[in-house]
């Protein structure tokens, strides 16, 4: 269920960034794209009320559980430091 939603989370916008609204390295890579006046779609998986799952599927998807979790045109692309 969690990928699923995640997966259609994805492709529902060009750029989807995975975050938490506490995250610094989240919030650097969200300054950026509105630096480059790309529009993306932010997930704040903190605020989720299925935020762990999501995170965890996104783990078992991309090999990766942490924060920012970057797709651009439904390409995982990493984190901020990618």
């Amino acid at each position: 269920m969690a990928l699923s939603k995640a997966k259609q989370i994805v492709s529902s916008a060009p750029v989807v960034v995975f975050s938490k609204s506490y995250c610094g390295f989240c919030n650097r890579v969200k300054q950026l794209f509105t630096q480059l006046g790309a529009a993306y779609k932010a997930i704040e998986l903190d605020e989720e009320r299925d935020g762990y799952e999501i995170q965890s599927a996104l783990a078992e998807w991309t090999g990766r559980r942490t924060v920012p979790n970057v797709f651009i045109s439904s390409k995982h692309i990493g984190g901020s430091d990618s």
